[in-house]
């Protein structure tokens, strides 16, 4: 394939001002607001504080919103009162809305000549079926731009006061599912454990909480049962609930303590460096101070 040189197709010489995040600011003719096209929007982990600057003035000019499950009430309040919000929940085991049927709305609205914006938890390139949309929507004709969220496993991280990467304990991080499509193989859990191990890699397992138990038994071929685990239900919302554990107990303490969807799964030695935080209440009291 030949090197090609990609232009930014966003208007790069127009800056956010307090006045340009309201839909009706002098500004409210940004290009954001463009009949006919589409926006994908990370709404982040669901802390509406989290938002991005450019993803509280894509919601706040939209016409339509197609909205996943996980985004809540705050984050929506940012709408105008005159858009149409759609739910268009996805929910592994339970009822959702099928992948064609929010094409078909997107692609549907945005050639009627709305504003559309996807709105998802998280960040929309990651598991966020951001590559599929994208697709789809450039085979329909409807011009399309992405605005990146915060991704519930930085979220998850952040709230115990841990880091993802660390000198001393990880060198890089895996991102994972643990719920693949039917039909597709099977994860290989051993080999990436082993991987981790090899390479000092911290692993971030999304959607692992129906599949624990196959999770831990595959990790374990590849890393020590006292490998430090962390699970975070619902990251920086007010019922968040957060676990520490080892890989050896992991599948059985979250069976304990009723760990739900949506939670984040955390394995590797970096959870070690959280341990100065015990260490520092001074630090701990910042931490848990509103800002």
């Amino acid at each position: 394939m030949p090197t090609r040189i990609l232009d930014s197709t966003w208007p790069t010489s127009e800056v956010a001002t307090p006045a340009s995040l309201r839909a009706d600011g002098p500004n409210g003719s940004h290009a954001l607001r463009s009949p006919g096209a589409c926006w994908l929007v990370g709404a982040g982990p669901g802390d509406p504080e989290l938002l991005t600057l450019k993803a509280v003035r894509a919601i706040g000019q939209a016409t339509v919103l197609l909205v996943d499950d996980l985004v809540g009430e705050r984050v929506l309040a940012f709408a105008a009162p005159t858009a149409r919000i759609i739910h268009v929940g996805k929910r592994g085991g339970g009822r959702s809305t099928p992948q064609a049927e929010i094409e078909r709305l997107m692609i549907e609205q945005a050639l009627a000549g709305e504003t559309v914006v996807r709105l998802k938890g998280g960040d929309p390139a990651i598991f966020g079926r951001c590559g599929e949309e994208l697709q789809r929507l450039h085979e329909a004709g409807v011009a399309a731009q992405v605005v990146n969220g915060v991704s519930s496993g930085v979220a998850a991280a952040t709230a115990l006061a841990a880091p993802l990467t660390h000198r001393d304990f990880a060198h890089g991080v895996l991102l994972v599912t643990g719920h693949l499509a039917p039909g597709q193989p099977a994860m290989d859990w051993p080999a990436l454990a082993a991987t981790a191990h090899a390479c000092r890699l911290t692993l971030v397992i999304y959607m692992g909480v129906r599949g624990a138990q196959a999770i831990q038994a595959g990790l374990l071929q590849g890393l020590p049962a006292h490998t430090p685990v962390a699970v975070v239900q619902s990251a920086s919302l007010p019922g968040e609930k957060r676990l520490l554990t080892e890989l050896g107990a992991m599948a059985a303490d979250m069976q304990a303590q009723h760990i739900a969807s949506p939670a984040i799964i955390i394995v590797g030695d970096v959870l070690k460096a959280r341990q100065w935080l015990e260490q520092a209440p001074q630090a701990a009291a910042l931490a848990a101070a509103p800002c």
